[in-house]
């Protein structure tokens, strides 16, 4: 199936089917750090607020089936009045103080169902919080539903049997992308004022490109992710905040950030609450190495790199040098890596529903492909696959020694058809998995790197696209202050979805 887009609009301003927009509250135009503000300075209360984002859901969730899952409104309007009351006290839990919000429905939460995108689990109520929805209700926020999600998240394009398609704010007809798919095109519609996500091969990034917000994957152990009793195993998933610019997205992150003693792989040196965006910065002479097609390695669809290398202008505005970056390596070795070592954690946690047939009757064919797979490898080529990861991050501190910051596009394609199950050809070359794709995001999965999705523009057919800025380990802070600064010579954050009054 090679990608089709002549049903587009031709205007390079508008998504195709260019809707009568519809009047939106101020509330829910605020930024997420205005917003606070204006709770804790009691300018708006959280009734006011919740009832200002039931209306944004009400008006376009609909259409686009972002949000699901959504629990009762009554208790929750009651639950924001205790807010309001705490606020009249002087007591405040934090920056999320009567924020709504709606967890990621991969990871469990307390007293929600929790499907995970599976029949297998429809209908499922979880006991507990995942430990970043423990740290979001801790700091004020609501839970108001869930953000749907593709089958166990796998796959860059959000539909289940459970939820349905999520579909992309800017044009319904096409893909929201995955598996953070909801919570993208959520912010993007200003249906919630930031989100969660998780991400292993791009879970928030392909979403934020796909939607034209920021989506950061973070640092392996920046962010507390999964249940508490999750296994101890160097993991590729991440945690990681959703926002419709950098301030905001700082703002969530310094919610989930921090040490967890039940999660030893979690880093001390960000404290709960410690996280924030530096100070501006002199960007004169900071080095960009521009990775693009990673020399002809990653198949792209037409007019996406274009529309990703018009973005970089907004570095050299900046004082940036920009160059072309190669890394010394077989990427073709890389992604062979990669796809043993996400197959062996797949089917490492989910053989049990593999070993139940009615359960793996159950499963989409990718799940089951997973599965299967990585239980027939041999513990040696996972191991040879741990050593070609450890040559990639190896390869790529070399790289850092020439540059201070890559970029790379954030997807390879602009979005697809919402109907399709995933992109089968890419100008003209045949995918040979259902994730071959979304080859672009495995770079900074396998070297554990920050990476920021933050938006580039829109193509030959007005469908966004999007970029990753990925700085050296453990450099969180230090590529959202990059991210910043490009979005505000770029102005990427002001633009909005045309659904948007």
């Amino acid at each position: 199936m090679a990608l089709d887009q002549t049903a587009s609009s031709q205007s390079t301003n508008q998504p195709a089917n260019r809707p009568t927009a519809q009047p939106t509250d101020p509330i829910v135009e605020l930024d997420a750090v205005a917003l606070s503000r204006a709770i804790h300075a009691r300018e708006v209360s959280c009734v006011e607020v919740l009832d200002a984002f039931f209306d944004q859901i009400d008006r376009h969730n609909p259409r686009v089936n972002a949000i699901v899952a959504p629990l009762d409104r009554d208790p929750l309007r009651a639950q924001a009045a205790g807010r309001d009351a705490e606020l009249a006290k002087g007591q405040s839990r934090g920056p999320l103080h009567g924020f709504p919000q709606a967890p990621k429905d991969i990871s469990p939460a307390a007293g929600m169902v929790t499907t995970k995108g599976s029949p297998i689990f429809a209908g499922q109520v979880t006991q507990t919080d995942a430990a970043i929805f423990a740290r979001m209700r801790k700091a004020g926020a609501l839970f108001v539903g869930r953000t749907n999600s593709p089958e166990f998240g796998l796959g860059g394009h959000t539909y289940n049997p459970v939820y349905g398609t999520t579909r992309n704010a800017f044009d319904p007809s096409r893909s929201a992308g995955g598996s953070s798919g909801g919570a993208a095109v959520a912010v993007a519609l200003r249906m919630l004022p930031v989100a969660d996500g998780s991400d292993m091969m791009g879970s928030l990034r392909t979403p934020a490109a796909f939607n034209h917000v920021y989506g950061l994957r973070t640092s392996f152990g920046l962010v507390p992710h999964g249940p508490t009793d999750e296994v101890f195993f160097q993991q590729f998933s991440v945690a990681g905040p959703m926002a419709r610019n950098v301030p905001d997205l700082a703002m969530l992150l310094s919610v989930q950030a921090g040490f967890d003693a039940r999660l030893p792989l979690t880093r001390r040196s960000e404290p709960p609450g410690s996280f924030a965006l530096p100070p501006e910065r002199d960007w004169t002479g900071v080095r960009i190495g521009w990775l693009g097609d990673l020399g002809g390695q990653l198949p792209t669809e037409p007019g996406l790199l274009d529309t990703c290398a018009r973005a970089l202008d907004h570095f050299r505005t900046l004082g940036c040098t920009v160059e072309p970056a190669l890394p010394a390596f077989d990427l073709e070795k890389l992604w062979h890596a990669w796809i043993d070592l996400r197959s062996f954690s797949v089917a490492g946690a989910n053989a049990a529903l593999w070993h139940d047939p009615a359960k793996r009757a159950m499963l989409k064919p990718e799940a089951a492909w997973e599965i299967e797979r990585g239980m027939a490898l041999p513990g040696t080529r996972v191991y040879e696959a741990m050593c070609v990861r450890s040559a990639w991050y190896q390869a790529l501190v070399q790289l850092f020694a020439h540059y201070d910051y890559l970029v790379l596009p954030a997807a390879q394609v602009f979005p697809f058809d919402a109907e399709w199950d995933w992109p089968h050809a890419i100008d003209g070359r045949d995918m040979d998995t259902y994730h071959r794709w979304m080859q672009t995001v495995v770079p900074a999965t396998m070297a554990g790197l920050p990476a920021l999705a933050a938006p580039a523009g829109f193509g030959p057919q007005s469908l966004p696209a999007g970029i990753q800025i990925i700085g050296p380990a453990q450099t969180d802070a230090a590529v959202l202050q990059l991210g910043h600064a490009y979005d505000q010579a770029g102005g990427f954050s002001r633009v909005r979805s045309p659904w948007l009054g």
